[in-house]
């Protein structure tokens, strides 16, 4: 039952077509145009839209190729992840003046456990208010923000009012709030899942929960599980704020297919030397390397070696990951590599938070 679980005050914030936004904020001529970050080029991939390039439908993941026929205006701007790096941090830096239980998903969006806060307030809403409204005044730059009783639901809620926007789900709207959720919202829930369950017959929340569990485990396997709480407003996940780093990677996509192992070879060089940067500035080292090959006709392959001992340096990460290249034959022309180390050095912190006890309160408290 939802009254027995501990009821925490989640923040989820989200900031609004976050590259794209900073390209606007950096170059005003660009503001109030459609632009796009990355994609620019024959092969190129979009990263982010403006908000007035989504309305031709321009969208992340779209080919460049396609956005330009949707918007023909469409502007391209180069990616600078140091430049997100640095305002994220900013960002971040807000957060933290509010609490400790900060849990960064992303360079753009967060959870944050105000439950027990360090500006002493009782009220998740207004927090979030103060947020957003601080990080337009120091940053330049908007955020949406959703609330609730749990991660599962702020996400979903912080998607509500974008741009530059907020949602609170209270405790006692989240059942009423999730029957009547599109099940293509709910966080999760990816586009083949939909499908399958528009085709048997579950529209939305209130379809979900009218399924046994058994029945979802039958057809939906160990998701089954998770779809049957959360419809239910179960979602246990507290806000971590020491997010373990499973793996790190880097890859490239190419202006023209490779056919020939020699240049790909010259490309994994490059591939590994930027993983090794980024394992240096990240000061850890893994044991299992993954090569990473999607070919032309974008089927895409993997292949792992571990080794018995961590590496970080360029000259290891290289090799294996030419071994892992000339493993076994290619059948077709390739369109991207990509070099990953997982099983990493990183062990898990546990840090301190909330107790259930402090957070089961009666479910009218402050929102």
């Amino acid at each position: 039952m939802l009254s027995d679980l501990p009821i925490r005050k989640i923040i989820h914030v989200d900031m609004d077509a976050f590259y794209a936004s900073v390209a606007q904020m950096d170059q005003p001529e660009l503001k109030g145009k459609a632009i796009a970050v990355g994609g620019g080029g024959a092969r190129g991939v979009i990263a982010a839209a403006s908000y007035e390039a989504r309305k031709f439908g321009v969208k992340s993941a779209m080919s460049g190729r396609l956005a330009i026929k949707l918007c023909p205006e469409l502007i391209f701007v180069k990616t600078d992840f140091d430049r997100y790096k640095a305002i994220s941090k900013q960002v971040r830096k807000i957060f933290y003046e509010y609490t400790d239980l900060v849990e960064p998903l992303s360079l753009d969006e967060a959870y944050l456990d105000v439950t027990q806060n360090k500006k002493g307030h009782p009220s998740a809403s207004l927090l979030a208010q103060d947020i957003r409204q601080r990080i337009f005044e120091e940053v330049g730059l908007t955020a949406s923000a959703g609330i609730s009783i749990n991660k599962f639901i702020a996400k979903i809620a912080s998607d509500y009012n974008k741009p530059n926007g907020q949602r609170t789900v209270n405790p006692e709207e989240v059942l009423d709030f999730l029957e009547q959720l599109d099940i293509r919202k709910f966080y999760g829930v990816g586009k083949v899942t939909a499908e399958k369950m528009y085709q048997k017959g579950i529209f939305t929340g209130k379809d979900l929960k009218s399924k046994t569990l058994e029945y979802l485990e039958e057809n939906f396997g160990k998701a089954g599980n998770f779809y049957y709480d959360v419809v239910r407003g179960i979602h246990r996940s507290e806000v971590k704020p020491n997010r373990i780093r499973k793996s790190l990677a880097a890859e490239r996509t190419f202006s023209e297919n490779l056919s020939s192992e020699i240049f790909m070879l010259e490309k994994l060089e490059h591939i590994a030397e930027e993983v090794a940067k980024r394992l240096k500035n990240s000061n850890v080292a893994g044991k299992t390397i993954t090569l990473k090959i999607k070919y032309s006709d974008f089927t895409l392959q993997t292949r792992s070696k571990t080794l018995p001992y961590f590496v970080s340096d360029k000259s290891v990460i290289l090799e294996t990951a030419k071994d892992l290249l000339y493993q076994e034959r290619m059948d077709n022309s390739v369109r991207l590599l990509g070099i990953s180390l997982s099983n990493l050095n990183t062990e898990k912190v546990k840090v301190s938070q909330a107790s259930d006890k402090a957070v089961s309160v009666q479910l009218k408290f402050a929102f």
